[in-house]
């Protein structure tokens, strides 16, 4: 997750105030105030006292000259936009163009004399005629429903008409038995224009064979391909991904002596862009510039689309600045494109700053629902959940329409984080508006419930999508299995990767990824042979994340060798490890005691020149530090390494603090702990229950146990929760001050807590209050332990019996021992032993004979006499 400074909405202020804050930590909750718009009429309010009803009527293309194939001169139809207002009713119907066409009276006066007399035959418009062909299936009759009964079918000039409307509206199969229809009757005659617009819609449609077809057909018909022809084939074929055949049809156009127009170009670069070649792409361009056709817009925007494609952020953005020497504007599409590289480069704050500029009132290019879903995922990529609530909710109050993968990227933001029930919320509206989730949608709500630890509602949305004729992906696979490994279900895990390969998909790398962490988690080492195994069989080439999970695995089942072993098969395959790999095995070979080999680790991933991270520096200065205690060296080299961290920016955080205080601690040098942990103070990083826990102990072993007690107020003041670590050096700090009362206010806050507590810990209170002489307070809080249903132990017993004995309360310590049996805890012979004197003083017959009887049945259990000095021990009288 980033932690660099990011840019938010700067709450009590207009959106278009964008400013940076300083840090994470300082970042409110924004408020997004509604724009109005101020350039209203001052009348708008008049009251209307009458009715009015206005009709938007007006004609375009009207008489219009064109020619055909032929050369004779052609009349368009008549295209109408067409609105309506009801002032008084508050009604309104959205202005619509109608292209009227050739009517009854346009066609020649033999076809006009049939059709009179015929009552079937209706004189409607294209527009009509496409309205009523729409309403049908495509399996209907539409021939003789529709057109068949359409007087405008003996108007030959009707006809690119009817296909221009159709293809519009991209109803494919609708569109094709048209134009089957239309070559069947008499007076058609194969235009270039009509095959042209068909190409685009199988193009539209990823029917690329179809396309072609179309292409060989309207040469048999004697039409020979334009340029547009060619443009539209290649559209088709770089729609499919399938750019090798556009450039053949380029070629192909070059042979036909067809000079290229500017969107051929644009079409063939976007054809190798889109398929990931932006080197191919950019060889387009430069046979462009060469052949004289000066890029525009739309060829800078292919170009930048291409470079992102294919993962070159840095270039596009290179490209950009040199495109800002040109006289070409960039348009939001330009913008939108460059947001995206800066988001994935991780320059958050210059991607901001872009899309602010775009928000000003004089910016000439606005941002649209792409420029906000870009932002969105770049807040949901550091983390900062609110901001991408603000900006969802500026997108609505902007009057922007929010797509399926605007709600998609909110959802996801919310799964991020394991926020269940706000990605369930955001999915439900999705589908209250009238929306369908896509598998997208279903896949982000999962991994909504796997980052919650939740993997049986995970299946159910997995289940919810498959009834919902939506086919899994491998991505919501991949966050099926993920939802049962983090939470150690392995077995669950490997049946959705059978259940996943039975569908037909493949596992990928990710797939064996997420195995293999689920195996660590599990700590099973033979399930990290086979997935490994698994992976192998399957073809499936491990890569750089792929190792670090196998050598985190096995590091933490305790497999150093075979960790060993599997990063020198990575270095033999030459797949290059990165900081991440380093830190796995510096940190793992800590886990486990090797601390030298961390220290060869570190040496290594220096000569490798492989910058360190700031886990890689916490890590490090951890290996220094756990042979601080012996070797004053070590510890130099530790406070060197988190020196060179803060020179080469890397700033500590808590992690690095607190590690390095471990170093001081284990030295014995509470003073440079303290320094450190108030510098740690200076720099705004909030120090955790942890890092106090490190300070503390560190002053226990100075003998400052007042500073503990001084800690402890200040993690109070600052909420840092305290955990079973400063509990205990909080009682060890109060039992060297005799400080009883702190102990008393300890005690009520960790009551709540009794049950999870470990027993040492409450073995070490109950000692401290038994050895200051609080007898009372002790059993008072032996008591509340029992109810809190915590483990007691035999040592827990001894305490209150030698605490008790100490004072004299021997009838109280009979007692206990009494407990000590109900629990199922046999006492020894020794507590028997030290109460019988006491019984004995004191008259205590019955006690006397019931310690006698113990002691006897004690006896015959370990098989032999209790020794004679044991008698003068315990001044027992002969018997």
């Amino acid at each position: 997750m980033a932690t660099v400074p990011f840019p938010i909405i700067k709450p009590n202020h207009h959106p278009n105030d964008l400013k940076p804050f300083s840090s994470f930590s300082s970042l409110p909750k924004p408020t997004i105030p509604i724009k109005t718009n101020n350039n209203k009429k001052k009348n708008i309010n008049k009251k209307i006292n009458y009715r009015t009803s206005t009709i938007i009527s007006s004609y375009s293309n009207k008489a219009s000259k064109g020619k055909n194939n032929n050369g004779s001169s052609v009349q368009e139809g008549e295209e109408k936009k067409l609105g309506f207002v009801d002032y008084a009713k508050g009604k309104h119907k959205p202005v619509s163009v109608e292209v009227t066409g050739f009517r009854k009276d346009d066609i020649p006066k033999r076809y006009r004399l049939r059709v009179e007399g015929d009552r079937s035959q209706r004189d409607w418009t294209i527009s009509e005629v496409v309205e009523r062909i729409l309403k049908l299936k495509h399996w209907d009759d539409i021939d003789g429903k529709v057109l068949n009964r359409w007087p405008g079918r003996f108007a030959r000039k009707n006809f690119p008409l009817l296909i221009r409307e159709i293809t519009k509206v991209g109803a494919l199969e609708h569109s094709v038995q048209v134009f089957r229809w239309m070559k069947n009757q008499k007076n058609y005659c194969a235009r270039n224009d009509i095959y042209n617009m068909m190409i685009r819609l199988h193009g539209r449609h990823n029917q690329t064979d179809q396309a072609r077809g179309l292409f060989f057909e309207m040469q048999e018909w004697r039409c020979k391909p334009d340029v547009e022809t060619y443009n539209a084939l290649i559209n088709a074929h770089g729609r499919a991904g399938q750019w090798r055949w556009a450039m053949n049809i380029m070629d192909d156009m070059l042979r036909s002596s067809i000079p290229p127009s500017r969107s051929t170009y644009n079409n063939l670069i976007n054809a190798c862009g889109s398929s990931g070649q932006w080197r191919e792409a950019l060889k387009v361009c430069k046979k462009m510039t060469d052949n004289g056709v000066g890029p525009d817009l739309v060829t800078h925007n292919i170009v930048l689309t291409a470079y992102k494609s294919g993962g070159q952020y840095s270039k596009a953005l290179s490209y950009f600045d040199l495109m800002k020497g040109t006289n070409i504007r960039p348009d939001t599409t330009t913008l939108n494109i460059v947001i995206h590289c800066l988001v994935k480069l991780g320059e958050y704050e210059k991607a901001v700053d872009i899309f602010n500029s775009m928000r000003e009132e004089r910016a000439e290019s606005h941002p649209d629902t792409v420029s906000y879903t870009t932002i969105l995922r770049a807040y949901s990529v550091c983390g900062q959940i609110e901001n991408c609530k603000a900006i969802f909710a500026l997108m609505l109050a902007e009057g922007f329409n929010p797509n399926i993968v605007s709600y998609n990227a909110l959802i996801a933001s919310y799964a991020s984080q394991g926020m269940h029930k706000d990605a369930l919320s955001v999915f439900n509206g999705l589908k209250r508006i009238g929306m369908q989730p896509d598998v997208v949608s279903y896949t982000s709500l999962l991994n909504a419930y796997g980052r919650s630890g939740q993997p049986k509602k995970a299946r159910e949305i997995f289940e919810m999508m498959k009834r919902s004729s939506l086919k899994p992906n491998l991505v919501s696979y991949n966050a099926l299995i993920d939802a049962y490994g983090s939470e150690g279900l392995l077995t669950e895990a490997v049946e959705v990767l059978r259940e996943m390969e039975g569908d037909g998909i493949q596992p990928n790398v990710v797939t064996i990824c997420t195995l293999l962490a689920a195996c660590g988690r599990c700590g099973q080492m033979v399930k990290i042979d086979s997935v490994l195994s698994a992976a192998k069989s399957r073809g499936v080439e491990l890569n750089t994340t792929a190792y670090n999970s196998a050598i985190g695995s096995y590091l933490s089942v305790g497999e150093y060798d075979k960790a060993l072993t599997l990063y020198g098969s990575m270095r033999r395959k030459k797949v290059k490890p990165d900081s991440v790999t380093f830190n796995i095995l510096i940190s793992g070979c800590c886990k486990i005691g090797k601390y030298g080999e961390s220290l060869q680790f570190i040496d290594e991933m220096k000569d490798l020149k492989i910058p360190f991270s700031k886990e890689v520096y916490s890590s490090a200065i951890c290996a220094y530090s756990k042979q601080a205690s012996g070797y004053t060296g070590q510890l130099a080299e530790a406070e060197s390494m988190f020196t060179t961290m803060k020179m080469n920016g890397c700033f500590p955080d808590t992690i690095t603090y607190t590690t390095m205080i471990h170093a001081y601690n284990a030295a014995e040098n509470w003073e440079k702990a303290c320094e450190l942990f108030q510098d740690m103070e200076m720099n705004d990083i909030q120090p955790d229950s942890i890092a106090c826990s490190s300070l503390m102990k560190a002053f226990n072993r100075g003998c400052q146990p007042a500073r503990v007690i001084h800690l402890a107020q200040l993690m109070r003041e600052k909420a840092i929760p305290f955990s079973e670590a400063t509990f205990f050096e909080i009682i060890s700090a109060c039992s060297m001050l005799r400080d009883w009362r702190t102990t008393m206010d300890l005690i009520e806050m960790m009551e709540p807590s009794f049950s999870i507590v470990s027993i040492g810990l409450l073995n070490q209170l109950l000692y401290f209050l038994g050895k200051s002489g609080k007898v009372e307070t002790m059993m008072k809080l032996f008591h509340k332990i029992v109810a809190s249903g915590a483990e007691i132990n035999f040592g827990t017993y001894s305490i209150l019996l030698k605490n008790l004995l100490a004072v004299g309360k021997w009838r109280k310590y009979i007692e206990v021992l009494l407990w000590m049996e109900d629990a199922g805890i046999q006492p020894s012979l020794g507590m028997y032993r030290s109460v019988y004197s006491y019984a004995w003083k004191g008259s205590g017959t019955e006690y006397v004979a019931l310690i006698q009887e113990r002691i006897e049945s004690l006896r015959g259990k370990v098989g032999k006499e209790i020794p004679t000095m044991l008698y003068t021990y315990t001044e027992l009288p002969p018997q």
